[in-house]
């Protein structure tokens, strides 16, 4: 836990480890900088929905549905992924506010301590993302803010594991930073695009063109590229080359 946390390894109980031990933090186990669940599950669809079941009674319906969108549409502009909220039936994620004992095998325990949990994509109860609704739950700095924690569990719904990177989204304990105009952090970024692959856009002058953005597998790229770093097109050959790293495709 101490390699973990980025602390001196001592094995014993210092202060620094008491103080991480009491941290708000995420009900999911750790693991190391960022990861993915084992054997990577991820959706293998490209719109994925989810219903919120019950809501807290810190925000309003409207102010839940809006920021739960918001915590999406922070991974659908970067990968390819849209996410549909419905309000009956059975969906992908099932979300619910509630304390204590609320239908799974992973009670909650109060003010504090763990925030909320989610599982990893797959069938059945895959994806569901649960808040302790004991927690004062907002829209900034006081309480715990919404968007934030949401953003966090449904890097877990999308298959991220913990990240020791302490400046990750994906880092188990919570710290508040500024939500205004919020992207999500360089690793996991790396991370969700590892298992999605990123997107490229078709423009025209200022306009985005009908179907885009596209996965940039559709393009021709393996997998394994989830970023360009540059590409030059010369107009004589009627070539572009794309540059990865110290690789290059055209």
């Amino acid at each position: 836990m101490q390699k973990f946390f980025g602390l001196e390894v001592t094995g014993k109980l210092d202060s620094n480890t008491l103080e991480v031990m009491s941290k708000p933090r995420c009900g999911v186990s750790d693991i190391s900088r960022y990861g993915h669940f084992r054997g990577k599950p991820k959706w293998k669809k490209s719109t994925v929905t989810y219903r919120i079941t019950r809501y807290t009674r810190d925000l309003s319906q409207k102010e839940v549905d809006a920021t739960i969108s918001q915590a999406f549409k922070l991974y659908s502009d970067i990968i390819p992924l849209d996410f549909q909220q419905i309000h009956s039936g059975t969906a992908d994620i099932i979300i619910l506010f509630k304390g204590r004992n609320h239908g799974d095998f992973f009670p909650f325990d109060g003010p504090n301590g763990v925030l909320a949990h989610a599982t990893s994509p797959g069938p059945g109860q895959g994806g569901d993302t649960h808040f302790d609704d004991d927690e004062k739950w907002t829209l900034s700095r006081k309480g715990f803010n919404l968007l934030l924690v949401a953003a966090h569990e449904f890097g877990h719904a999308l298959g991220l594991d913990h990240s020791r990177d302490r400046t990750a989204l994906m880092y188990p304990t919570y710290k508040y930073v500024e939500t205004r105009g919020y992207k999500l952090p360089r690793d996991d970024r790396l991370g969700v695009q590892a298992l999605y692959g990123g997107q490229y856009w078709g423009v025209r002058g200022e306009m985005t063109l009908p179907g885009y953005p596209k996965p940039i597998t559709e393009f021709g790229f393996p997998t394994s590229v989830t970023k360009i770093d540059s590409a030059v097109h010369m107009a004589r050959k009627g070539r572009t080359y794309f540059f990865v790293k110290d690789k290059y495709w055209r």
